[in-house]
């Protein structure tokens, strides 16, 4: 009878547990991994963040597996341009990305000799290096690195090919209700501007904003379960780092 109710208490326990931990994945911090090197050189594969749940309100994409217990979104905070946010892609409305918000409803936005444009005005884009390598997937590329300011001051890197692919395009005009998302590393990354696979993101598919690194490991290196290279790959400068 007493071993019966240590396994009782157990299994309520660990359910109270479980209660507890999706209440706060659903409502408060979520953390995610970063797999892809499409957000360099300001996220980097090996990242991990905490995301805020809050921060635009809730939808159902704000719980486990995005059940359909209700439509719309709740308690909704329109995002600021530049904001970095972890979304639901409007293809499957289940994998996640994180970009960087670059179009709100109603913009135009528009890539004119490699320049980005929103709304007919040039974002400012100054040089700060032109000698940086970064990933493009398992490749490394020769790029230039600007920073990029937004009228709101929001200031962040970009990196570009030196080549510059990506120079000119139509223009792109964001509907109603929904955001338009690039990544810093503009010519390696999957994003708004491919509208088969991504292109507008409504509101209600965005699951939250990114706020701080709180673990980071080179995984070139060595993974988790290598012990003996943890001091090698750990980058413990990214530790604890706020994402801008």
């Amino acid at each position: 009878m007493r071993d019966k109710n240590f396994i009782i208490d157990n299994i309520k326990t660990l359910f109270y547990a479980l209660i507890i931990a999706i209440i706060i994945r659903s409502l408060f911090l979520q953390p995610f991994y970063i797999p892809s090197s499409s957000m360099e050189p300001n996220l980097l594969v090996g990242d991990r963040l905490f995301v805020t749940k809050y921060s635009y309100g809730y939808s159902k994409h704000s719980f486990p597996f995005s059940p359909p217990i209700f439509k719309g979104r709740f308690f909704f905070s329109e995002p600021k341009r530049g904001d970095v946010i972890v979304f639901k892609t409007p293809a499957d409305n289940r994998t996640d990305y994180i970009k960087r918000l670059v179009g709100l409803p109603g913009d135009r936005i528009q890539f004119i000799d490699s320049n980005l444009y929103v709304n007919n005005s040039e974002i400012l884009k100054t040089r700060i290096s032109k000698d940086d390598v970064i990933f493009c997937g398992e490749r490394k590329i020769k790029v230039f690195t600007f920073e990029e300011k937004f009228e709101n001051k929001k200031k962040f890197k970009t990196v570009y090919l030196k080549d510059f692919s990506f120079q000119n395009t139509d223009i792109f005009e964001v509907p109603e209700d929904h955001y338009f998302f690039l990544g810093d590393n503009r010519d390696c990354s999957k994003d708004s501007r491919f509208l088969s696979s991504v292109g507008y993101v409504h509101k209600d598919n965005l699951v939250g904003k990114a706020q701080f690194i709180f673990f980071s490991s080179d995984k070139s290196i060595g993974n988790f379960f290598v012990f003996w290279k943890w001091n090698k790959s750990m980058r413990l400068d990214r530790f604890f780092k706020r994402i801008n």
